[in-house]
Protein backbone atom coordinates (compact mmCIF):
# COMPACT_ATOMS: atom_id res chain seq x y z
CA UNK A 1 0.00 0.00 0.00
CA UNK A 2 1.10 3.86 -0.71
CA UNK A 3 0.14 4.76 3.02
CA UNK A 4 1.17 2.02 5.85
CA UNK A 5 -1.41 3.63 8.80
CA UNK A 6 0.42 6.35 9.76
CA UNK A 7 0.41 9.52 7.96
CA UNK A 8 0.65 13.24 8.43
CA UNK A 9 -0.72 16.36 7.77
CA UNK A 10 1.13 19.09 9.00
CA UNK A 11 0.80 20.82 5.71
CA UNK A 12 -2.68 19.96 4.88
CA UNK A 13 -3.49 21.60 8.96
CA UNK A 14 -1.53 24.90 8.17
CA UNK A 15 -2.73 25.20 4.36
CA UNK A 16 -6.95 24.87 6.02
CA UNK A 17 -6.12 27.35 8.52
CA UNK A 18 -4.83 29.95 6.38
CA UNK A 19 -8.00 29.44 3.75
CA UNK A 20 -10.18 29.74 6.30
CA UNK A 21 -9.06 33.38 6.73
CA UNK A 22 -10.29 34.13 3.72
CA UNK A 23 -12.69 31.34 2.10
CA UNK A 24 -15.88 30.65 4.06
CA UNK A 25 -15.32 27.53 5.84
CA UNK A 26 -11.85 26.90 4.35
CA UNK A 27 -13.27 25.01 1.03
CA UNK A 28 -14.83 26.15 -2.59
CA UNK A 29 -17.43 23.13 -2.45
CA UNK A 30 -18.83 22.13 0.70
CA UNK A 31 -18.16 18.37 1.32
CA UNK A 32 -14.48 19.15 0.48
CA UNK A 33 -14.50 20.17 4.22
CA UNK A 34 -14.71 16.85 5.58
CA UNK A 35 -17.46 17.84 7.77
CA UNK A 36 -19.42 14.42 7.79
CA UNK A 37 -16.27 12.22 8.11
CA UNK A 38 -14.29 14.43 10.85
CA UNK A 39 -10.43 14.57 10.29
CA UNK A 40 -8.48 17.34 8.59
CA UNK A 41 -8.93 18.03 4.72
CA UNK A 42 -6.49 16.83 2.27
CA UNK A 43 -5.00 19.48 0.34
CA UNK A 44 -4.01 18.33 -2.83
CA UNK A 45 -0.28 19.42 -4.51
CA UNK A 46 -0.69 16.97 -7.12
CA UNK A 47 -2.29 14.46 -9.56
CA UNK A 48 -1.15 11.60 -12.19
CA UNK A 49 -3.32 8.61 -13.35
CA UNK A 50 -4.90 7.35 -10.61
CA UNK A 51 -3.34 8.98 -7.71
CA UNK A 52 -3.11 11.90 -5.87
CA UNK A 53 -0.03 13.35 -4.07
CA UNK A 54 -1.16 16.16 -0.80
CA UNK A 55 0.91 18.98 0.45
CA UNK A 56 2.61 16.79 2.89
CA UNK A 57 3.56 14.25 0.41
CA UNK A 58 1.38 11.85 0.98
CA UNK A 59 -0.18 9.80 -1.73
CA UNK A 60 -3.38 8.32 -2.34
CA UNK A 61 -5.48 5.89 -5.12
CA UNK A 62 -7.95 8.26 -6.09
CA UNK A 63 -11.55 7.13 -6.81
CA UNK A 64 -12.99 10.93 -6.25
CA UNK A 65 -11.47 12.25 -9.45
CA UNK A 66 -12.38 15.83 -9.33
CA UNK A 67 -15.90 14.05 -8.44
CA UNK A 68 -16.68 12.51 -11.85
CA UNK A 69 -14.96 14.28 -14.56
CA UNK A 70 -11.31 12.89 -14.98
CA UNK A 71 -12.45 9.51 -16.78
CA UNK A 72 -8.71 9.24 -17.86
CA UNK A 73 -7.06 9.66 -14.63
CA UNK A 74 -5.05 12.84 -13.47
CA UNK A 75 -2.94 14.64 -16.13
CA UNK A 76 -3.72 12.72 -18.82
CA UNK A 77 -1.59 13.15 -21.45
CA UNK A 78 -3.56 13.65 -24.38
CA UNK A 79 -5.73 16.24 -22.53
CA UNK A 80 -2.75 18.37 -21.30
CA UNK A 81 -1.62 17.79 -24.99
CA UNK A 82 -4.95 19.20 -26.25
CA UNK A 83 -5.18 22.09 -23.33
CA UNK A 84 -1.92 22.95 -23.73
CA UNK A 85 -1.69 23.59 -27.60
CA UNK A 86 -5.58 25.40 -27.05
CA UNK A 87 -4.22 27.88 -24.19
CA UNK A 88 -0.99 28.60 -26.87
CA UNK A 89 -3.43 29.78 -29.74
CA UNK A 90 -5.98 32.03 -26.81
CA UNK A 91 -7.71 31.21 -23.81
CA UNK A 92 -10.98 32.54 -24.56
CA UNK A 93 -12.24 34.32 -27.45
CA UNK A 94 -15.89 34.82 -26.02
CA UNK A 95 -16.59 34.39 -30.13
CA UNK A 96 -17.76 31.05 -31.79
CA UNK A 97 -15.02 28.68 -32.96
CA UNK A 98 -14.92 25.37 -35.43
CA UNK A 99 -13.76 23.21 -32.23
CA UNK A 100 -16.91 24.04 -29.72
CA UNK A 101 -19.21 22.86 -32.92
CA UNK A 102 -17.19 19.89 -33.29
CA UNK A 103 -18.03 19.15 -29.47
CA UNK A 104 -21.70 20.07 -30.47
CA UNK A 105 -21.81 17.33 -33.19
CA UNK A 106 -19.69 14.49 -30.77
CA UNK A 107 -22.27 14.85 -28.22
CA UNK A 108 -25.41 14.42 -30.71
CA UNK A 109 -24.22 11.79 -32.28
CA UNK A 110 -23.55 9.87 -28.94
CA UNK A 111 -26.72 11.13 -26.71
CA UNK A 112 -30.13 10.00 -27.61
CA UNK A 113 -32.60 13.03 -28.41
CA UNK A 114 -29.41 15.45 -28.13
CA UNK A 115 -30.32 17.03 -31.82
CA UNK A 116 -28.92 20.68 -31.13
CA UNK A 117 -26.45 21.43 -28.41
CA UNK A 118 -25.71 24.27 -26.31
CA UNK A 119 -22.53 24.24 -24.17
CA UNK A 120 -22.62 25.98 -20.78
CA UNK A 121 -19.86 26.46 -18.31
CA UNK A 122 -21.46 24.26 -15.17
CA UNK A 123 -23.76 21.50 -14.13
CA UNK A 124 -25.81 24.45 -12.46
CA UNK A 125 -26.11 26.29 -15.52
CA UNK A 126 -27.35 23.25 -17.52
CA UNK A 127 -30.02 22.27 -15.45
CA UNK A 128 -31.16 25.79 -14.58
CA UNK A 129 -31.31 26.59 -18.18
CA UNK A 130 -32.96 23.38 -19.05
CA UNK A 131 -35.48 24.12 -16.92
CA UNK A 132 -36.24 27.56 -18.09
CA UNK A 133 -36.06 26.04 -21.71
CA UNK A 134 -39.41 23.06 -20.76
CA UNK A 135 -41.28 26.30 -19.02
CA UNK A 136 -40.54 28.17 -22.46
CA UNK A 137 -41.75 25.31 -24.27
CA UNK A 138 -44.86 23.81 -22.44
CA UNK A 139 -46.39 27.23 -21.09
CA UNK A 140 -46.10 25.72 -17.69
CA UNK A 141 -44.36 27.11 -14.79
CA UNK A 142 -44.20 23.77 -12.74
CA UNK A 143 -41.17 21.72 -12.02
CA UNK A 144 -41.27 17.43 -10.28
CA UNK A 145 -38.21 16.79 -8.77
CA UNK A 146 -37.12 13.91 -6.52
CA UNK A 147 -36.35 13.71 -2.75
CA UNK A 148 -32.10 13.47 -2.62
CA UNK A 149 -31.67 14.13 -5.92
CA UNK A 150 -29.32 17.24 -6.88
CA UNK A 151 -29.43 19.25 -9.87
CA UNK A 152 -26.99 22.24 -8.86
CA UNK A 153 -27.65 25.26 -6.33
CA UNK A 154 -30.16 26.90 -8.55
CA UNK A 155 -32.59 28.43 -6.15
CA UNK A 156 -35.95 26.08 -7.55
CA UNK A 157 -33.34 22.89 -7.18
CA UNK A 158 -32.62 23.62 -3.55
CA UNK A 159 -35.39 21.14 -2.46
CA UNK A 160 -34.74 18.09 -0.70
CA UNK A 161 -31.29 18.04 -2.66
CA UNK A 162 -29.26 15.67 -2.53
CA UNK A 163 -25.24 15.96 -2.48
CA UNK A 164 -23.74 18.57 -0.28
CA UNK A 165 -26.89 19.42 0.76
CA UNK A 166 -27.65 16.43 2.31
CA UNK A 167 -24.34 15.50 3.61
CA UNK A 168 -24.29 18.44 6.10
CA UNK A 169 -27.92 17.55 6.68
CA UNK A 170 -29.91 20.42 5.61
CA UNK A 171 -33.09 20.30 4.56
CA UNK A 172 -32.85 22.97 2.18
CA UNK A 173 -30.92 26.48 1.93
CA UNK A 174 -31.74 29.60 3.68
CA UNK A 175 -31.81 32.53 1.29
CA UNK A 176 -33.87 30.73 -0.95
CA UNK A 177 -37.26 32.94 -0.97
CA UNK A 178 -40.34 30.70 -0.74
CA UNK A 179 -41.79 31.97 -4.05
CA UNK A 180 -38.65 30.37 -5.71
CA UNK A 181 -39.73 27.13 -5.03
CA UNK A 182 -43.55 27.55 -5.00
CA UNK A 183 -43.42 25.83 -8.37
CA UNK A 184 -41.18 22.86 -7.54
CA UNK A 185 -42.88 19.48 -6.43
CA UNK A 186 -40.90 16.92 -4.87
CA UNK A 187 -41.65 12.86 -5.38
CA UNK A 188 -40.09 9.81 -4.54
CA UNK A 189 -37.21 8.41 -6.65
CA UNK A 190 -38.06 5.02 -7.79
CA UNK A 191 -41.75 5.54 -6.75
CA UNK A 192 -44.30 6.31 -9.55
CA UNK A 193 -46.91 6.11 -7.50
CA UNK A 194 -45.73 9.28 -5.79
CA UNK A 195 -45.15 10.73 -9.84
CA UNK A 196 -48.59 10.10 -10.68
CA UNK A 197 -50.33 11.54 -7.24
CA UNK A 198 -48.64 14.95 -8.44
CA UNK A 199 -49.64 14.83 -12.25
CA UNK A 200 -53.32 14.25 -11.00
CA UNK A 201 -52.96 17.41 -8.71
CA UNK A 202 -51.20 19.51 -10.92
CA UNK A 203 -50.87 17.59 -14.43
CA UNK A 204 -52.08 20.50 -16.63
CA UNK A 205 -49.32 22.71 -14.80
CA UNK A 206 -46.57 20.40 -14.84
CA UNK A 207 -43.66 22.18 -17.38
CA UNK A 208 -41.57 19.30 -16.47
CA UNK A 209 -40.01 16.27 -14.58
CA UNK A 210 -36.48 16.39 -13.76
CA UNK A 211 -34.34 13.49 -12.41
CA UNK A 212 -30.36 11.69 -12.47
CA UNK A 213 -31.53 8.78 -14.50
CA UNK A 214 -29.06 6.94 -12.27
CA UNK A 215 -28.80 8.76 -9.12
CA UNK A 216 -25.36 9.62 -7.76
CA UNK A 217 -26.21 12.41 -5.01
CA UNK A 218 -28.10 10.36 -2.67
CA UNK A 219 -25.22 7.68 -2.57
CA UNK A 220 -25.15 5.26 -5.92
CA UNK A 221 -29.12 4.70 -6.38
CA UNK A 222 -29.86 2.80 -9.65
CA UNK A 223 -32.97 3.09 -11.02
CA UNK A 224 -35.68 0.30 -10.51
CA UNK A 225 -36.78 -1.88 -13.55
CA UNK A 226 -39.54 -0.12 -15.18
CA UNK A 227 -39.23 3.52 -13.30
CA UNK A 228 -37.56 5.91 -16.56
CA UNK A 229 -39.88 3.93 -18.86
CA UNK A 230 -42.51 4.69 -16.30
CA UNK A 231 -41.75 8.32 -16.35
CA UNK A 232 -41.41 8.39 -20.26
CA UNK A 233 -44.85 7.03 -20.15
CA UNK A 234 -46.44 9.78 -17.63
CA UNK A 235 -45.05 12.55 -18.93
CA UNK A 236 -45.98 12.27 -22.32
CA UNK A 237 -49.16 11.60 -21.47
CA UNK A 238 -49.63 14.78 -19.46
CA UNK A 239 -47.70 16.76 -22.27
CA UNK A 240 -44.96 17.37 -20.04
CA UNK A 241 -41.28 17.13 -20.56
CA UNK A 242 -38.92 14.94 -19.48
CA UNK A 243 -35.21 15.98 -18.69
CA UNK A 244 -32.58 13.40 -17.58
CA UNK A 245 -30.00 15.09 -15.32
CA UNK A 246 -26.68 13.41 -17.01
CA UNK A 247 -24.64 15.94 -15.51
CA UNK A 248 -22.86 12.63 -13.20
CA UNK A 249 -23.91 9.67 -14.92
CA UNK A 250 -23.29 10.61 -18.40
CA UNK A 251 -20.52 8.90 -20.12
CA UNK A 252 -20.07 6.97 -16.83
CA UNK A 253 -23.11 4.84 -16.86
CA UNK A 254 -22.13 3.82 -20.55
CA UNK A 255 -20.15 5.00 -23.95
CA UNK A 256 -23.80 6.84 -24.86
CA UNK A 257 -24.95 7.78 -21.35
CA UNK A 258 -27.91 6.57 -19.22
CA UNK A 259 -30.47 7.29 -21.80
CA UNK A 260 -28.93 4.75 -24.18
CA UNK A 261 -27.77 2.34 -21.24
CA UNK A 262 -31.57 2.09 -20.16
CA UNK A 263 -33.54 2.88 -23.95
CA UNK A 264 -35.19 5.58 -22.77
CA UNK A 265 -34.89 8.90 -25.03
CA UNK A 266 -35.92 12.29 -22.87
CA UNK A 267 -37.02 15.75 -24.35
CA UNK A 268 -33.83 17.41 -22.65
CA UNK A 269 -30.81 16.04 -21.35
CA UNK A 270 -27.70 17.93 -19.18
CA UNK A 271 -24.47 16.62 -19.71
CA UNK A 272 -21.10 17.67 -17.52
CA UNK A 273 -18.54 16.71 -15.72
CA UNK A 274 -16.70 13.71 -18.41
CA UNK A 275 -17.91 15.99 -21.04
CA UNK A 276 -15.29 18.65 -20.01
CA UNK A 277 -12.07 16.00 -19.13
CA UNK A 278 -11.85 18.11 -16.16
CA UNK A 279 -12.52 21.88 -17.35
CA UNK A 280 -15.70 23.79 -16.54
CA UNK A 281 -17.66 22.83 -19.36
CA UNK A 282 -21.40 21.52 -19.55
CA UNK A 283 -24.13 21.82 -21.74
CA UNK A 284 -27.64 20.89 -22.37
CA UNK A 285 -29.27 19.56 -25.25
CA UNK A 286 -32.58 18.30 -27.17
CA UNK A 287 -35.07 18.02 -30.02
CA UNK A 288 -34.09 20.79 -32.61
CA UNK A 289 -37.76 22.01 -31.96
CA UNK A 290 -37.38 22.61 -28.15
CA UNK A 291 -33.92 23.62 -28.57
CA UNK A 292 -34.49 26.58 -31.60
CA UNK A 293 -36.61 28.27 -28.74
CA UNK A 294 -33.30 29.51 -27.61
CA UNK A 295 -31.70 32.85 -28.46
CA UNK A 296 -31.18 33.88 -31.03
CA UNK A 297 -33.01 31.84 -32.32
CA UNK A 298 -36.12 31.84 -30.37
CA UNK A 299 -37.12 34.20 -27.46
CA UNK A 300 -35.94 31.75 -24.22
CA UNK A 301 -32.57 33.70 -23.26
CA UNK A 302 -29.18 32.17 -22.15
CA UNK A 303 -25.89 33.23 -22.43
CA UNK A 304 -22.32 33.30 -20.70
CA UNK A 305 -19.26 35.05 -20.81
CA UNK A 306 -16.92 31.41 -21.39
CA UNK A 307 -19.41 29.22 -22.75
CA UNK A 308 -17.93 27.07 -25.33
CA UNK A 309 -14.44 28.00 -23.45
CA UNK A 310 -11.49 26.89 -26.11
CA UNK A 311 -9.34 25.07 -22.89
CA UNK A 312 -12.58 23.35 -21.60
CA UNK A 313 -13.43 22.42 -25.55
CA UNK A 314 -10.18 21.04 -26.10
CA UNK A 315 -10.10 18.85 -22.99
CA UNK A 316 -13.51 17.66 -23.70
CA UNK A 317 -12.95 16.80 -27.11
CA UNK A 318 -9.23 14.72 -26.27
CA UNK A 319 -11.59 12.80 -23.88
CA UNK A 320 -14.64 11.76 -25.60
CA UNK A 321 -12.22 10.85 -28.43
CA UNK A 322 -10.03 8.31 -26.16
CA UNK A 323 -12.66 6.55 -24.30
CA UNK A 324 -14.52 5.91 -27.86
CA UNK A 325 -12.05 3.44 -28.29
CA UNK A 326 -12.93 -0.14 -28.82
CA UNK A 327 -13.33 -1.92 -25.21
CA UNK A 328 -12.63 1.40 -22.73
CA UNK A 329 -15.90 1.04 -21.54
CA UNK A 330 -15.94 -2.59 -20.75
CA UNK A 331 -12.87 -2.58 -19.16
CA UNK A 332 -13.68 0.28 -16.74
CA UNK A 333 -16.98 -1.82 -15.88
CA UNK A 334 -15.35 -5.04 -15.38
CA UNK A 335 -12.47 -3.04 -13.28
CA UNK A 336 -15.44 -1.09 -11.25
CA UNK A 337 -17.69 -4.35 -10.56
CA UNK A 338 -14.11 -6.17 -9.20
CA UNK A 339 -13.70 -3.23 -6.96
CA UNK A 340 -17.24 -3.03 -5.41
CA UNK A 341 -17.89 -6.92 -4.89
CA UNK A 342 -14.31 -6.87 -3.54
CA UNK A 343 -15.70 -4.15 -0.73
CA UNK A 344 -18.89 -6.35 -0.51
CA UNK A 345 -17.02 -9.41 0.16
CA UNK A 346 -14.60 -7.31 3.09
CA UNK A 347 -17.47 -6.01 4.73
CA UNK A 348 -18.98 -9.80 4.82
CA UNK A 349 -15.74 -10.89 6.28
CA UNK A 350 -16.01 -8.08 8.72
CA UNK A 351 -19.64 -8.54 9.98
CA UNK A 352 -20.32 -5.52 8.96
CA UNK A 353 -23.56 -4.80 6.93
CA UNK A 354 -23.60 -2.62 3.50
CA UNK A 355 -25.72 -2.52 0.37
CA UNK A 356 -23.55 -1.77 -2.79
CA UNK A 357 -24.30 -0.46 -5.90
CA UNK A 358 -22.79 -0.12 -9.71
CA UNK A 359 -23.80 1.31 -12.74
CA UNK A 360 -20.92 1.68 -15.69
CA UNK A 361 -18.21 2.99 -13.65
CA UNK A 362 -20.00 4.48 -10.57
CA UNK A 363 -19.73 2.56 -7.71
CA UNK A 364 -21.56 2.94 -4.33
CA UNK A 365 -21.99 1.84 -0.68
CA UNK A 366 -23.97 2.01 1.82
CA UNK A 367 -23.55 0.90 5.88
CA UNK A 368 -27.01 -0.37 6.10
CA UNK A 369 -28.79 -3.92 5.94
CA UNK A 370 -31.77 -2.57 4.28
CA UNK A 371 -32.05 -2.45 0.75
CA UNK A 372 -31.38 1.29 -1.09
CA UNK A 373 -33.62 2.67 -3.48
CA UNK A 374 -34.76 6.04 -2.53
CA UNK A 375 -33.26 8.87 -0.14
CA UNK A 376 -35.65 7.39 2.49
CA UNK A 377 -33.88 4.25 2.51
CA UNK A 378 -30.28 5.58 1.83
CA UNK A 379 -30.90 8.05 5.10
CA UNK A 380 -30.83 5.01 6.64
CA UNK A 381 -27.39 4.71 6.85
CA UNK A 382 -25.20 4.27 9.56
CA UNK A 383 -22.91 7.43 8.98
CA UNK A 384 -20.54 7.53 11.99
CA UNK A 385 -19.17 3.91 10.46
CA UNK A 386 -19.13 5.47 7.05
CA UNK A 387 -16.80 8.22 9.01
CA UNK A 388 -14.76 5.44 10.02
CA UNK A 389 -14.19 3.53 7.25
CA UNK A 390 -13.18 6.92 5.22
CA UNK A 391 -10.79 7.36 7.86
CA UNK A 392 -9.24 3.92 7.80
CA UNK A 393 -9.22 3.74 4.06
CA UNK A 394 -7.44 7.41 4.24
CA UNK A 395 -4.88 6.06 6.15
CA UNK A 396 -3.89 3.24 3.97
CA UNK A 397 -3.48 5.92 1.17
CA UNK A 398 -7.04 5.65 -0.39
CA UNK A 399 -8.70 8.48 -1.40
CA UNK A 400 -12.68 8.25 -1.20
CA UNK A 401 -15.37 10.50 -1.25
CA UNK A 402 -15.83 11.71 1.96
CA UNK A 403 -19.53 11.49 2.17
CA UNK A 404 -21.98 8.74 2.48
CA UNK A 405 -23.99 10.25 0.19
CA UNK A 406 -21.76 10.39 -2.68
CA UNK A 407 -20.98 8.66 -5.49
CA UNK A 408 -17.45 6.48 -5.93
CA UNK A 409 -15.47 6.71 -9.72
CA UNK A 410 -13.15 4.55 -11.66
CA UNK A 411 -11.15 6.03 -14.33
CA UNK A 412 -8.59 4.09 -17.26
CA UNK A 413 -5.58 4.49 -15.49
CA UNK A 414 -6.48 2.41 -12.60
CA UNK A 415 -4.91 -0.61 -13.10
CA UNK A 416 -5.67 -4.17 -11.70
CA UNK A 417 -2.62 -4.02 -8.92
CA UNK A 418 -3.90 -0.47 -7.83
CA UNK A 419 -7.57 -2.66 -7.13
CA UNK A 420 -5.46 -5.60 -5.56
CA UNK A 421 -3.84 -2.90 -3.14
CA UNK A 422 -7.30 -1.02 -2.74
CA UNK A 423 -9.28 -4.20 -1.96
CA UNK A 424 -6.26 -5.25 0.70
CA UNK A 425 -7.16 -2.30 2.49
CA UNK A 426 -10.74 -2.76 2.64
CA UNK A 427 -10.37 -5.53 4.41
CA UNK A 428 -7.82 -4.34 6.85
CA UNK A 429 -10.33 -1.14 7.03
CA UNK A 430 -13.44 -3.22 7.10
CA UNK A 431 -11.83 -5.41 10.08
CA UNK A 432 -10.97 -2.08 11.72
CA UNK A 433 -14.44 -0.84 12.23
CA UNK A 434 -16.40 -3.97 12.45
Amino acid sequence: MEQTGTITHERSIAAFERARQVIPGGVNSPVRAFRSVGGQPVFVASGAGARIRDVDGNEYLDYVLSWGPLILGHAAPEVVEAVTCAAANGTSFGAPTEAETELAELLASLVPGAEMVRLVSSGTEATMTALRLARAATGRDRIVKFSGCYHGHADMLLVQAGSGVATLGLPDSPGVPAGATANTLVANFNDLASVESLFAGYGGEIAAVIVEPVAGNMGLVPPVEGFLAGLREITRRHGALLIFDEVLCGFRAGPRGAAALYGIEPDIVTLGKVIGGGLPLAAYAGRREIMELVAPVGPMYQAGTLSGNPLAVAAGLATLRAIGRPGVFESLHHNTARLIDGFASAATEAGVPVQTAQVGSLFGMFFTDRPVHSWDDAATSDTARFARWFQAMLARGVYLAPSQFETGFLSTAHTDADIDRTLEAAREAMREIG
